[in-house]
């Protein structure tokens, strides 16, 4: 994996982490390859229950990288049939995809600005701990671009359509405040606690039902999108495979014993 990003897994949590500082964690090819594997093989593994992403530096992550782009622009560097934009198709939508589907919880730490497919990937998590000094812009707009990066499903279901609207015409930086108030952020913290806020929201997740999150993402995705009959066929299907599951006899055993559950993600 390149070191532009970082993989590592401990106690069931595996931490991800994006390692361009230098150029605020901007997309160039090797990230974004080394991203998407890294979210793959999150997804994939069955020791992590969790995954924790975030970046280092002053920005979570401010998007493609435009110096890159700029060879694509001049016809140096695009892919076979001629598609000026294929980082969508071959990264950020598998990269979303893996965000916002895998059978476990995902946290976005948002150390310092998110902006156009950084914020998409942020608004992709589950939960979002957000740095006092961060903020989000959707920037698309700002470069004659649309969305991308799922931007144009997560943040209407964040924000509500008209506010989406607003943010993504008139392309601004929203602060931590903002973000909280909007529905973008679900906890602001002081930036010197960012990591440890983050972490210990994502251990606790790791620590957790698995199989009963696994149920409740894909319950919310299938809800946003289908009748409130269809729903509720569908929770019970979910319902079914999570009260099958040992963490669901583990709880009910530690609540009549007045204990802790100690769950086993299966």
């Amino acid at each position: 994996m390149a070191d532009t990003v970082l993989y590592e897994v401990t106690d069931a949590l595996a931490t991800i982490t994006l390692n361009r500082p230098e150029a605020m964690n901007a997309l160039d090819t090797a990230t974004k390859n080394a991203l998407r594997d890294a979210l793959r093989e999150a997804g994939a593994d069955p020791a992590v229950r969790a995954v924790l992403l975030t970046g280092t530096g002053r920005a979570f992550c401010v998007g493609q990288d435009l110096k890159e782009h700029v060879a694509t622009l001049h016809g140096d560097g695009r892919a076979p049939g001629g598609r000026t934009m294929s980082t969508v198709q071959e990264h950020y939508n598998p990269i979303v995809t893996a965000i916002a589907t895998m059978a476990k919880p995902v946290v976005a730490g948002v150390n310092g600005v998110a902006a156009g497919a950084g914020a998409g990937f942020a608004f992709a998590a589950d939960y979002r701990v957000v740095a006092d000094s961060a903020s989000f812009t959707t920037a698309f707009a700002g470069v004659a671009l649309t969305a991308d990066s799922g931007v144009s499903w997560t943040l209407p279901r964040l924000v509500g359509h008209a506010r989406a609207t607003d943010l993504l015409f008139f392309p601004r930086s929203v602060t931590a405040a903002e973000a909280l108030e909007l529905g973008i952020a679900q906890q602001v913290v002081p930036a010197a606690e960012l990591s440890e806020a983050a972490r210990a929201v994502a251990r606790r997740l790791a620590e957790g039902p698995t199989v009963a999150y696994a149920a409740l993402k894909e319950s919310l995705a299938y809800g946003a999108g289908h009748s409130l009959i269809e729903t509720l066929a569908k929770e019970d299907e979910l319902q079914e495979r999570a009260g099958t599951s040992a963490d669901h006899r583990i709880a009910v055993d530690a609540f009549l014993k007045k204990e802790k559950p100690r769950y086993t993600g299966r």
